[in-house]
């Protein structure tokens, strides 16, 4: 006889799909299902794959590389990358931004470090990324 999944091991398995950038592409998730706010699976989800809670300024990441990160608020998980961005050879800033792009361009959400928003992140993914073209990510 065939065990079929519970409603939250389907939802779990969704989530791993969106956390891993699998059949899906990570950017910005609804959390809700069915009247169901699942942030707290999606937490569990994400903590099971490596990515711990943090403040950008906790999370060491040097010029250069960049660490996976989600940002879960209100019920919706977004994307992003913890990383330096460089304005000129002299003047660079860290940050989250999120893959979602506003009307500009640019990162629709960012987070500084001084900033004590916890992200969720996991810097056994660290990437080495193009600092002077960061946008190509």
């Amino acid at each position: 006889m065939k065990v079929l999944p519970t409603p939250k091991q389907e939802i779990q398995g969704a989530f791993v799909e969106i956390i891993e950038g699998r059949n899906v592409k990570r950017v910005r998730h609804s959390l809700c299902h069915e009247g169901i706010d699942w942030s707290g699976c999606f937490i569990e989800t994400l903590e099971h794959l490596g990515y711990t809670p943090a403040t950008v300024d906790e999370i060491v990441v040097r010029p250069g590389e960049r660490v996976p990160a989600f940002l879960v608020a209100d019920g919706v998980a977004f994307f992003g990358w913890i990383f330096w961005e460089q304005f000129t050879s002299w003047k660079i800033r860290k940050l989250w931004g999120s893959v979602m792009r506003n009307e500009r361009g640019d990162w629709a959400i960012q987070i500084p470090p001084t900033r004590p928003t916890m992200v969720f992140a996991n810097r056994s993914l660290l990437l080495e990324m193009d600092i002077d073209h960061p946008s190509e990510f």
